[in-house]
């Protein structure tokens, strides 16, 4: 009898022992009864009562091969604002809800899953239509009543067609993923998988397992935008750009690898490694006698580190550059992930000496109400604003007041994307300090910049 439990425990099969001894027949009874349990909490979620991921996938692998129906992925959008606005205790009474209202769906999935803190899988045995998927989520989506609290919520819907894109369980959940993972890079509320996500998730891996290894090899190299000081019409500040070559991808561009090297915990070697080579570039150019000031721009994970200033202090020591050479840009939405943290990080960095700019003013998420508080010397005006400057009035007079309103906080102002020298001239009536764009100078090596530096001191505008 204990051979066959212990074979019956290994396969997780039900639980059933023959026995004509009427003695063993109540602790027989127990055993089923503790198996069963065991089963239950082991397959269930304990706050919905659903069925988990384990369960899940012992479900779809008692049916096994699947190739008809639907996996949908649901995802209640920013949900940990409701455990931040409202508390945890609150937050489980809407998931309890939520997974009642699944299980209600007019569209009633064959089983369901709660994956994680707020994903919910629905397996639908036939294909639906996109108005069918439609429906679901404007179902979903209907308002909560929580302990009296009316409660709106969104969701986003990953989709895999099992069709079209079944496979082993484990690739069918990945897939899904990816289709969810569209969804909220799309900002769409539906997202259907297809081949090309996993050559894009493809890319990414090769992305992400290359970074250590390219900054070993340098193939990620700094490139350097000069700016124009209007006043003195010569260059005196200049934009430090990082670039990346990847020996089989090629071309990486920033706005790719820097948002990975974020999600995957690399952008602080990232960071220490742009740092470094930035100071070490501005001893270098010093040695030539070529002095400018190097802004740099630093992610929100940069500025939650606590030791971030003594780093930046350490470096500036280690190749004896003064910290007046360096300008930090920070973007208005990195501002707000943590504004007291922020401004504590900010403050730091100014104690020993750097100046702080807001990058991208204007297209952030802070509030105009914070900027008084904010230890910030110089806002940028971002480029976007420039797109219809010389073509509508209104353009024209938000960058107007754009420069008046950070001018009265007593900040400097720095324009970006400038290509005319119409439009250079239409921003120093207004009161602008530094342009930066293609009709001054394009990014450039450390060497090339080295080159022109004497022309680019030249007066290079009338004042």
């Amino acid at each position: 009898m204990t051979q066959s439990i212990q074979l019956q425990l290994l396969n997780q099969d039900s639980f059933n022992i023959d026995s004509s001894s009427a003695l063993l027949k109540p602790l027989i009874s127990v055993l089923q009864q503790l198996h069963q349990s065991s089963l239950f909490s082991h397959e269930r979620d304990k706050l919905t009562g659903l069925t988990n991921r384990v369960g899940f996938k012992r479900k779809v692998l008692a049916r096994m091969p699947i190739s008809d129906g639907m996996l949908v992925l649901v995802d209640i959008c920013q949900f940990r604002f409701v455990n931040d606005l409202f508390g945890f205790l609150f937050g489980d009474k809407l998931l309890k809800a939520f997974a009642r209202r699944i299980d209600s769906l007019d569209s009633k999935p064959q089983f369901i899953a709660r994956m994680n803190g707020n994903e919910f899988l629905l397996f639908f045995p036939y294909a639906l239509s996109l108005e069918a998927l439609q429906s679901i989520k404007n179902e979903l989506q209907k308002p909560f009543d929580i302990e009296q609290q009316p409660i709106i919520i969104k969701v986003q819907l990953g989709v895999l067609s099992l069709s079209e894109h079944h496979a082993d369980v484990s690739l069918m959940l990945r897939r899904l993923d990816l289709a969810l993972k569209k969804a909220k890079s799309l900002k769409q509320p539906i997202a259907f998988y297809d081949q090309d996500d996993d050559k894009a998730q493809y890319r990414e891996l090769l992305i992400i397992n290359g970074l250590p290894k390219s900054l070993k090899l340098n193939q990620l190299f700094m490139v350097f935008q000069p700016k124009l000081d209007i006043k003195s019409g010569q260059c005196k500040q200049v934009e430090a750009l990082i670039r990346w070559k990847h020996e089989g991808l090629g071309m990486i561009s920033p706005s790719e690898f820097i948002p990975l090297a974020e999600q995957t915990g690399m952008i602080n070697m990232l960071s220490e490694w742009v740092l470094d080579a930035v100071i070490a570039q501005q001893a270098k150019w010093r040695e030539q006698g070529i002095y400018v000031s190097v802004a740099l721009n630093l992610s929100s994970r940069d500025l939650d580190n606590p030791d971030l200033a003594n780093n930046v202090a350490t470096k500036l020591a280690q190749y004896l550059v003064p910290a007046e050479c360096l300008i930090i840009e920070v973007t208005e939405s990195a501002l707000m992930v943590s504004l007291t943290q922020t401004i504590n990080t900010l403050n730091q960095l100014r104690d020993i000496g750097l100046k702080i700019a807001i990058d991208d003013f204007g297209t952030g998420h802070s509030s105009l109400a914070y900027l008084r508080f904010l230890p910030v010397d110089e806002v940028k005006i971002d480029k976007a604003f420039l797109d219809e400057f010389e073509r509508s009035p209104a353009a024209k007079q938000i960058v107007k007041t754009s420069v008046e309103l950070a001018k009265q906080l007593g900040f400097a102002v720095t324009v970006e994307g400038v290509e005319s020298r119409s439009v250079l001239e239409t921003l120093r009536d207004f009161g602008v300090d530094t342009i930066q764009g293609d009709y001054f100078a394009k990014p450039a090596t450390a060497d090339e910049f080295a080159q022109t530096y004497p022309q680019l001191m030249c007066v290079y505008i009338k004042v």
